[in-house]
């Protein structure tokens, strides 16, 4: 194992939950937004994520007698929430009214939005930690090899 590569799998990390950060920001910033290009309400986006390089169980299975050397992660897709229905209010007076005096909302719950951001910064919070860890081993390292 490369001693840099434990610095890679938690820079991934970081990475990846700082992207899913800046897409909850996006939810959040348009939990208002009735109308965009197409004229339809901001549908709220979700971050998946998956391991960097797909290891065969084959290979995992034959290195199980040595340290399994993970991979990192990656941001696997971005798609739009389409389950969930928008969420209709009675305004007549607002502009993107339709004729029964409904205006729909985007389907973004401010309350899963901030649950999933503590969860992604306690996420990245892990990373870091575990990126600081590494680091001082490495160091600590380097200072036996200067004895």
């Amino acid at each position: 194992m490369s001693v840099f590569q434990s610095f890679n799998i938690n820079a991934s990390g970081m990475t990846a939950q700082r992207f899913r950060m800046d897409i909850i920001s996006e939810n959040v910033a348009n939990v208002n937004t009735t109308r965009d290009a197409d004229n339809e309400p901001y549908r709220r986006k979700i971050v998946t994520f998956a391991e960097k390089e797909i290891t065969p169980f084959s290979k995992v299975l034959s290195n199980t007698r040595e340290a399994y050397l993970g991979n990192g992660v990656k941001v696997h897709s971005l798609e739009e929430d389409t389950e969930n229905d928008f969420i209709m209010k009675y305004d007549p007076a607002h502009p993107d009214a339709d004729e029964n005096g409904y205006v729909s909302y985007p389907n973004v719950n401010i309350v899963t939005e901030m649950t999933n951001l503590i969860d992604a910064s306690r996420s990245y919070e892990a990373n870091a930690t575990a990126f600081d860890a590494s680091k001082a081993m490495a160091m600590k390292g380097l200072e036996l090899g200067k004895a």
